[in-house]
């Protein structure tokens, strides 16, 4: 069935929340909860001061905030003589607090070629002995100021991990972004090899060091292109998400046949173990919205119900999951991307839709999106949108609107005080976001080694893994390339509360 824009928007236009999209400030709104709660207080949140360049050309940074570097791809030495920091950061999360400091799980998102440091392949960590030292993930230590103590591999032999999800025990879900068949060969650097296993699963990395982990894939998630996941708090379902495009990616639901989830899934769980579900966004109507592009700014805050069909093969053995349904069978979504669960649901991110094939003739280009969904309402709402601005389809923003023009927010986190962080992805300058609910979006970083031109060395750096530690203190944020993990530091409560 064909859906146009038009009938979307005529169709749901009377129970749309009168929120705004001012320009190019996207407004994100309160889930109904904490709304109430913004109401009540009746407190008004401070927007962060103007963005101060870094004499050392890192790191703009708000006043009164400042940042220290915990590792850097190729200076930093790993710990037990395990070499230098691997490359190419990005989904993070913090996993553990405790008087002596914080654990950090951080995936490095590698493909053979992107750098000569990867993930070496430590023994008890090694999931395809096959793969090149490259993709993986490292377990990091700091004090409670995010000063490093220690950095260790936690798993290898895995390929472009791109993000995951911290569980409620404790531990880092690292997900795999890739598709790789057992037999493909790799060359980089001179050395060439053949994959012995397949690719595109998750893994399940522990705070201990490389002779306590299990690098043994949760094939009951499925085998696809995976971004990011959220557990539920009950631990009987996990949500995912699919960065893949021709056709676009899927949102996912997993549900356990096998009791709550804990430590060890991969030995927990059989290979065909619960139910794998792909989103279907419903209309008033009943019919299925065909990809989220359809939805925009118009249905800010709308409720939209969700429901959900079964995946026939999870380890697409033959077809890849998201091409195993029919157009219009599913809600696809160009870039899913970060995930990131609040308790009561899990954010969801899009992170663009607006060049030849990225969404259908008659959808609306977008330079961003957040959604929420509900666990128990089996809701999904579109909280902030970003307008599709001309400059995010070339280079070079006029540099006096550097820090005002943002688009496609990528990792995603929630802040100890319910409010969002964003990591973008776009073509210009790369900023880490902050996003109110009920308010605006304010930039709260600008990466100065990212000039966001084609004569810049390195292109486009993105900002990726935004994670708080559990009391506020520190915001920790990785550059992607190079390498480099930052703890800034400074009142986020002032501003985020």
């Amino acid at each position: 069935m064909s859906i146009s824009r038009r009938q979307i928007i005529s169709g749901s236009a009377a129970t749309a929340v009168g929120l705004s999209v001012a320009g190019m400030l996207p407004s994100l709104a309160a889930t109904p909860a904490q709304a109430a709660a913004s109401t009540s207080t009746g407190r008004r949140l401070r927007p962060f001061p103007p963005l101060k360049d870094d004499p050392n050309g890192i790191l703009a940074l708000p006043e009164g905030f400042s940042y220290k570097i915990v590792t850097r791809e190729g200076v930093t030495d790993m710990s037990f003589g395990q070499g230098k920091t691997p490359g190419w950061h990005d989904g993070t999360g913090v996993v553990a607090m405790k008087h002596a400091g914080l654990t950090i799980i951080q995936n490095h998102e590698m493909s053979p070629h992107l750098s000569q440091y990867g993930v070496p392949l430590i023994p008890g960590t090694v999931y395809d002995p096959g793969a090149p030292n490259a993709g993986g993930c490292t377990v990091i230590t700091t004090d409670p100021n995010g000063n490093p103590t220690a950095e260790w591999v936690g798993i290898s032999g895995t390929v472009r991990n791109c993000a995951g999800g911290v569980t409620p025990w404790g531990t880092w879900l690292t997900c795999e972004e890739t598709f790789i068949t057992a037999g493909a060969t790799w060359s980089a650097g001179g050395r060439t090899g053949r994959y012995e296993k397949n690719h595109g699963y998750v893994f399940e990395v522990f705070q201990g060091d490389s002779e306590h982990q299990l690098p043994k894939p949760i094939k009951a998630f499925g085998r696809f292109d995976h971004e990011a996941l959220a557990v539920e708090p009950k631990r009987r379902r996990v949500y995912l998400s699919e960065d893949a495009s021709g056709p676009n990616g899927l949102f996912y639901r997993w549900t356990s046949s096998a009791g709550r989830l804990e430590e060890g899934i991969a030995n927990q769980l059989g290979d065909a173990e619960g139910t794998l579900e792909a989103m279907q966004i419903r209309l008033d109507d009943g019919s299925i919205v065909p990809d989220v592009a359809y939805i925009t700014s118009a249905q800010l805050g709308r409720p939209y119900n969700v429901t959900w069909i079964a995946v026939p093969d999870r380890e697409a053995t033959s077809t890849p999951v998201r091409n195993q349904f029919a157009d219009g069978t599913v809600t696809r979504g160009k870039k899913f991307e970060g995930v990131w669960s609040n308790g009561d649901g899990c954010y969801i991110v899009n992170s663009f839709a607006f060049a030849p094939g990225d969404l259908p003739a008659d959808a609306a280009k977008h330079d961003g999106m957040v959604w929420f969904y509900d666990y128990k309402d089996e809701t999904i709402t579109l909280v902030t949108y970003f307008p599709h601005n001309p400059f995010a389809e070339g280079e070079g923003a006029p540099p006096k609107y550097t820090d005002m023009t943002f688009d496609s927010p990528d990792n995603v986190t929630v802040t100890p005080w319910g409010t969002l962080v964003l990591a973008e992805d776009g073509v210009r300058a790369s900023h880490v976001l902050s996003s109110i609910p009920g308010g605006p979006t304010y930039a709260i970083a600008r990466n100065q080694l990212s000039i966001g031109t084609s004569n810049g060395n390195p292109t486009y750096s993105e900002f990726t893994g935004p994670t708080f530690s559990p009391d506020g203190e520190v915001l920790f944020v990785n550059i992607q390339s190079p390498g480099i993990t930052l703890a800034i530091t400074g009142p986020w409560q002032d501003y985020l509360r």
